[in-house]
């Protein structure tokens, strides 16, 4: 990566049909409401270079946005199973 966006000196946009180009889904079952959403994207610029940009849902604070990444990490990492475990 070359390096790390925070929206500095870029246009933001609405970003849902790049979502929904990559395929992303997930699973909302009836009758339950998203409620917000942290975007983690990988980006390729036209020279090839390649960046992190994170975005965020209106109403989200710091503290739930950093509570999702840290989920999100763990998930993805095995560990929720491995720390699940003690009973």
């Amino acid at each position: 990566m070359s390096g790390w966006d925070e929206n500095a000196d870029t246009i933001t946009r609405p970003i849902g049909d790049v979502i929904d180009g990559l395929g992303i889904e997930a699973r909302v079952d009836e009758g339950e409401l998203v409620a917000g959403a942290v975007v983690l994207l990988k980006v390729i610029d036209g020279d090839g270079e390649c960046r992190l940009s994170l975005a965020h849902s209106d109403g989200l604070g710091w503290i739930e946005r950093a509570g999702m990444l840290r989920v999100a990490e763990v998930l993805e990492t095995g560990s929720a199973t491995q720390a699940g475990g003690d009973d």
